[in-house]
């Protein structure tokens, strides 16, 4: 019987493909403060700011390939049953070949209505004004911005309980709701940690083994430690 794998994933997997990383040192999102672009009131005090920001992250997304790291953690559906819970909106994780993907934040291929959360589009154009559903509400970036909720956390919550294996991947787990995902798996479960800069996983009480490397080296050498066992 296969084991479950479950695979936490941010900003530092896809960086490697040529996706800049959330936020510079700085605290800009590609020159942009965050919350202009990634919040409600931003939404509503600049909305053709905000689409032109998606827009430009949409077109930079078609431009891009998975990495090593994706495609390796795609292979090791053949001997595990794995699951990534990501904090990524691109994705390179379904164009890799991963069939068990949960997007966290939302994802950028994916447009919804602003009056019904559950008209959701896919969408690899530019987003306009104007671009409406059918009832004439306008389509927003299908993103979970700041002060929003987080839909697929009880879901993630679920996925990690079961796991044999936790993999935390280009992620420091510093953002909370997606920091307290490791406080529900269970406290035996082996977790790995890759991460060229490591940080401290708050309060982690598991046995853990930290793989100071980017994702396109860490992850092949995570599948190698996982078949070994």
């Amino acid at each position: 019987m296969k084991k479950k794998l479950v695979v936490l994933t941010g900003a530092g997997i896809s960086a490697e493909s040529g996706i800049k990383t959330f936020r510079d040192a700085d605290g800009l999102w590609e020159g942009h403060n965050v919350m202009d672009v990634a919040s409600p009131e931003g939404w509503q005090r600049n909305t053709a700011l905000v689409l032109d920001f998606y827009n430009q992250r949409r077109r930079q997304l078609l431009q891009v390939k998975p990495n090593l790291g994706h495609t390796t953690l795609a292979e090791l559906e053949n001997d595990f049953h794995v699951h990534i819970i990501t904090q990524n909106v691109d994705n390179l994780h379904e164009q890799a070949g991963s069939i068990n993907v949960l997007h966290l934040h939302g994802e950028l291929l994916k447009v919804r209505s602003t009056k019904n959360e559950d008209y959701i589009l896919d969408w690899q154009y530019d987003l306009i004004l104007g671009d409406a559903d059918d009832e004439g509400n306008q389509l927003r970036p299908h993103i979970v911005w700041f002060g929003e909720m987080v839909p697929a956390l009880e879901e993630a919550i679920s996925i990690i309980e079961q796991a044999d294996y936790v993999a935390v991947i280009g992620t420091s787990l510093q953002v909370y709701p997606a920091a307290s995902l490791m406080h529900y798996a269970n406290p035996k479960t082996k977790v790995f940690y890759i991460d060229p800069r490591p940080a401290s996983i708050n309060n982690l009480q598991n046995p853990l083994e930290v793989i100071p490397m980017n994702a396109t080296e860490g992850v092949p050498l995570l599948r190698a430690k996982l078949l070994k066992r």
